[in-house]
């Protein structure tokens, strides 16, 4: 399920850090996770670049 925002994603991958750091995981638990946080991550990055990408143009515009 995508996040709907940035901070939604952030704030899902601290609970998955917080998850982890618990280590009451099974291994199947933890793939999930770390797949999980995989996609979090990407969003997050992608959601960044795109935030760069609208300023570097409004700022070649001016």
């Amino acid at each position: 399920m995508t996040p709907k925002s940035y901070q939604a994603a952030m704030q899902e991958l601290q609970e998955i850090v917080d998850a982890v750091e618990d280590q009451n995981l099974d291994v199947d638990e933890l793939s999930d996770k770390v797949k999980q946080a995989l996609d979090l991550v990407k969003f997050c990055k992608d959601r960044l670049k795109s935030t760069e990408d609208a300023l570097n143009d409004a700022f070649d515009e001016g």
